[in-house]
Parts: C-alpha cells; sequence; structure tokens
C-alpha cells in the first residue's frame, strides 16, 4: 500500500473495486435461483470481499496506530464472522444449531494456535527469541480463556435445559458478561495498560513506529473506511447467496457438520493471518499476538451477544456448549498459551507446540 497519494492512487488497486463488485454481484443475484458457475462466481466476490475489507480495516489500524490498530482488525473479522454465522443460520435448517459454536471454537482454535504459531515460528527463524510483553498477552489469554469457558464449556453442565443449551436467562447472562469482560479488556488496552499492549525490542525498551507501514493521509483513511463498510455489506449478503451450496457441499462430502464452522472461520481469518505473519516478520511479535488473541476475545465477547440477540426472531435451537474432545482441545490451549506467554520470551519450540494443536483441531473436525 501505499500512502500520501489520496484517493487516485486508490482507485487503481484492486482492494477498491472488489468491494463495489461484490455489491453489484449481491444485487444481481439476490431472489433468484442460482446455477454452479454463478455460485462459483459469488464465492470469488465474496473471498475478494474478505481480503478488501480487510485490507481497508488495516488502512485505517495504521492510521490510528496500535493498540487500537488491532481492535479495528479484531473487530472488522467479527463483524464479518457473526454476519455469515446469522445468514447461515437463517436459512441453515436444524444443522444450524451449532453453526454459531462451531464457527467461534473454529476461530478460537485458529487464532490462539494457528495464528499464535506461525508467528512465533515467523519470529523465531528470522531472530531466534520472539519477544513480547507478558503481562498484556498474559491477560489477554486469561480473560479469553474465561470467555470460552462462560460460553462453551458451562453449557454442557447446565441442567435447567436439556442438551448443551442455556435457558433464555442464562444466554443472556452470558452474553452480557461476555461484553462487559471485552469492554473491560479494551479499556485496559487502549487506556489504563497500554503500554502492556506495544511492540517491544529484544531489550525490552518499545519499539518505534513502524517503518514497513508508513500513515496513510486522512483522505485515504476515510476512503478506506466507506470501502470497509461496502465489502461488509457485500460479505454479509454474498454468504447469504452462496450458503445453501456450502451446506450441501459438506452434505455430499460426507463431513461433519461442524466442517462449515471450519470453513468460515478460515476464510475470514486468513487475511489476518497474513497481517500477523508480516508483524512478525518485521520483529513486532506483541502485534501478532494482539491480532491473534484480540480476534479471540472478539469472537466470543462480540458475537455470543449478537447470535444471543438474534435467538429472538431465528428459529430453532442455539447449542453452545462442546462435546468432550473439543473441550480437551481448549483446555490443552489454555494451558500452553498461558505457559507460552508467561516469560515474555518464546522459541521455535513454542510455535511447533501450537502449530500441533492447531493440525489436531483441523484433523479432528474433518474425522471426528
Amino acid at each position: 500500500m501505499k500512502t500520501g497519494t489520496g484517493q487516485p492512487a486508490l482507485l487503481s488497486q484492486w482492494t477498491t473495486w472488489a468491494p463495489v463488485v461484490a455489491v453489484i454481484s449481491l444485487a444481481a443475484g439476490w431472489g433468484r435461483e442460482l446455477p454452479g458457475f454463478a455460485v462459483a462466481l459469488l464465492a470469488v466476490c465474496l473471498f475478494a470481499a474478505v481480503l478488501a475489507a480487510v485490507h481497508h480495516a488495516e488502512v485505517v489500524a495504521v492510521r490510528v496506530g496500535e493498540p487500537f490498530g488491532s481492535i479495528v482488525l479484531a473487530v472488522a473479522v467479527t463483524v464479518i464472522e457473526v454476519g455469515l454465522i446469522v445468514m447461515l443460520m437463517i436459512g441453515g435448517g436444524d444443522k444450524a444449531a451449532t453453526y454459531a459454536r462451531d464457527t467461534v471454537f473454529a476461530a478460537v482454535m485458529i487464532t490462539c494456535n494457528g495464528i499464535v504459531g506461525i508467528s512465533l515460528l515467523v519470529a523465531t527463524l528470522r531472530n531466534r527469541i520472539a519477544v513480547f510483553n507478558a503481562e498484556g498477552s498474559g491477560g489477554a489469554v486469561a480473560t479469553g480463556t474465561a470467555l470460552a469457558t462462560l460460553t462453551l464449556v458451562l453449557p454442557t453442565f447446565t441442567t435447567s435445559k436439556p442438551g448443551a443449551q442455556f435457558t433464555g436467562t442464562q444466554l443472556a447472562f452470558a452474553a452480557v458478561a461476555s461484553l462487559l469482560l471485552y469492554g473491560l479488556f479494551i479499556g485496559v488496552q487502549t487506556v489504563r495498560h497500554r503500554d502492556y499492549f506495544l511492540p517491544v525490542r529484544p531489550d525490552g525498551s518499545p519499539c518505534g513506529p513502524d517503518e514497513h507501514a508508513e500513515p496513510p493521509t486522512p483522505a485515504e483513511t476515510w476512503w478506506s473506511l466507506g470501502l470497509l463498510l461496502l465489502a461488509l455489506v457485500g460479505v454479509v449478503g454474498n454468504a447469504k447467496l452462496i450458503s445453501p451450496s456450502i451446506e450441501r457441499g459438506v452434505a455430499n462430502a460426507g463431513l461433519p457438520s461442524a466442517s462449515v464452522g471450519v470453513v468460515i472461520a478460515m476464510m475470514v481469518l486468513l487475511p489476518e493471518t497474513l497481517a500477523a505473519v508480516r508483524a512478525a516478520r518485521n520483529g513486532r511479535t506483541q502485534t501478532s499476538l494482539n491480532l491473534a488473541y484480540g480476534s479471540a476475545m472478539a469472537s466470543i465477547g462480540l458475537t455470543i451477544p449478537v447470535i444471543a440477540l438474534a435467538t429472538i426472531w431465528l428459529p430453532g435451537p442455539l447449542i453452545l456448549g462442546e462435546g468432550p474432545t473439543n473441550m480437551v482441545l481448549l483446555a490443552l490451549t489454555a494451558v500452553v498459551s498461558a505457559l507460552t506467554v508467561v516469560p515474555g520470551r518464546a522459541t521455535l519450540l513454542q510455535g511447533g507446540v501450537h502449530l500441533v494443536l492447531f493440525a489436531a483441531f483441523v484433523f479432528l473436525s474433518f474425522s471426528p
């Protein structure tokens, strides 16, 4: 991204046109029976809009700086994720009851193991030791663990309603608690202890501004903000159009319904993964961890309240409780994450452990 050139330079970039094309394709396909080639074209437009949305979120993020930049990216990704979940649940029938749970859990595994693992791997291969703030990252792991346990584990053990479901009152409590915890973390991250979430050098001193990301002009920032909103409309709308094809493809392949959530989370979080890897390559491991743990918390702290509100008009039950296999993976992830961030330094070994946990999650999702 070249900065300082204003709107004309942006007009020549594909990330400018992708949101426009996505919205046009949405208008053309809405309310129609779509043939296979049209579904494939919409899928391409949707993926391009996802990449464009996160790109423009990153432009805004560079302008506002850390740790605000990581928050902008996390919230943008979560908005996309929530939109996809709601659209799939509207037309998903009985199988849609677990879409929210599967997608949120997949997002947690991808961020806390996949993104963290690949970021540590890249950072340690380049600099031998990855250095970050233990205070900030430790607080993020603690908050994320509490959020995941409250929303994805407790429903399995409550007794007021059959199955791994919350009652209406329990769901309301979980939604409010998730929102409050996430809001408290954002307050600590951006105001009270902002220095805990800034990148550091090997000697512990704070890093200066990222030389590889010159701040954009105000005109570019506002332009990207508008395109970000347009891209989000295109993503959510096109997801609604292709959701029946995704479900039929999963069913025809004989895969478990949880695979739908994994596909959604991987698609949405891929661009953010690339941003985290770039930060790690530039020696800013803390930014990578901010992106990973921030996305995990946003996936729970924002998705669960929205889904809880949506159950007022969405048909069917909402199953949030995980089974034994995923609870073991979640517990193992929480323990390993805590041991990784507490020292404030990580080696190639920690990156490898997280990637193995991520591989186990993917394998067991498709072969339970």
